[in-house]
């Protein structure tokens, strides 16, 4: 079996149940699991509105990072556009005190434009408003009395306690896969995840385009981690594992069409293979994302990769 090269697995936090009640038992049997299994990270995504059962994210890794100890918690991603800066790192520097260090923040820009005004955010000058917000929740963290002077925020002296565990402030990682959106996080990010919608040849060429914009600007690459959300699905019957995938999408995000495009799917052979595809394409970080039979997934990505890679 072709088995990826040797990077860190994370795994997606059971959170969006569909046909099904919340199921919080599965929650804490999942990642109490994933941490014994020694598992890099826990992860969760953004869906604030929609008919699809989904549990908020910060709310679940607060949970979640009082019921584990040493597994790193991340976001991805928290969309900034749709929210109140200064709120953001009051939460994220709680959650970071409530794990004691574990938290990578994954932020990006969204597009679901229809939310972003009920939800408290912008509908316009959407990239200006990430990268001030960053800002101000970068002066927050950093300065013990913030000043900031932008065009949405403007901060005099303001104090934010705690400050984050992590110093200067947890690790901030870019979603996003336009050419722009890769230079941004180029510019202003410590890493980047690439999206579970995107294909491996997309995933692909983003990565060659992040690697022309750091090495532009003089950063190491060995300090930026590149990683990649994979939508999985472990079955010796692909076709009835792309059925699943493409019924979960269909429900999920509205288009069936988009499990069969990105997914990886089929027996542990040849999940392996598309895995370490993905990792010959420059991810150092496997964020894996089963949206079905989440306990007989975490068990065996551990058995098809026994030995501990975190």
């Amino acid at each position: 079996m072709t088995q990826p090269r040797n990077v860190p697995l994370g795994i997606a936090i059971p959170q969006v149940f569909l046909g099904q009640p919340v199921d919080m038992a599965l929650v804490q049997k999942h990642v109490k699991r994933a941490e014994e299994l020694d598992y890099d990270s826990l992860w969760v995504q953004e869906r604030m509105m929609g008919d699809s059962p989904t549990l908020e994210g910060l709310s679940l890794l607060c949970y979640v990072a009082g019921i584990t100890q040493k597994i790193r918690l991340g976001t991805s991603v928290v969309v900034v556009p749709d929210h109140n800066p200064a709120q953001l790192a009051k939460q994220f520097s709680t959650l970071d005190n409530l794990s004691n260090g574990r938290l990578t923040i994954g932020i990006g820009l969204g597009g679901r434009l229809q939310y972003a005004q009920l939800l408290g955010g912008v509908t316009e000058r959407r990239v200006r408003y990430l990268v001030e917000s960053l800002g101000v929740m970068k002066a927050l963290w950093e300065q013990p009395k913030a000043s900031f002077d932008g065009h949405f925020w403007k901060l005099d002296g303001e104090a934010m306690e705690p400050k984050p565990v992590q110093k200067p402030h947890p690790p901030v990682w870019f979603g996003g896969r336009h050419p722009n959106a890769l230079r941004r996080a180029v510019r202003l990010g410590d890493g980047w995840m690439g999206a579970g919608s995107s294909s491996t040849e997309q995933f692909k060429q983003c990565v060659s385009i992040l690697h022309e914009h750091l090495q532009a600007s003089g950063r190491d690459p060995d300090t930026f981690p590149i990683s990649k959300r994979v939508y999985i699905a472990l079955d010796d019957d692909e076709a009835r594992a792309e059925g699943r995938l493409r019924e979960w999408f269909g429900r999920h995000y509205g288009s069936a069409d988009m499990g069969s495009q990105v997914s990886v799917r089929g027996s542990a052979s040849r999940c392996a293979e598309q895995l370490a595809e993905i990792v010959d394409g420059g991810a150092g970080m496997l964020m894996l994302n089963p949206v079905f039979d989440h306990m007989e997934h975490l068990e065996e990505f551990r058995r098809m990769f026994p030995v501990p890679i975190s």
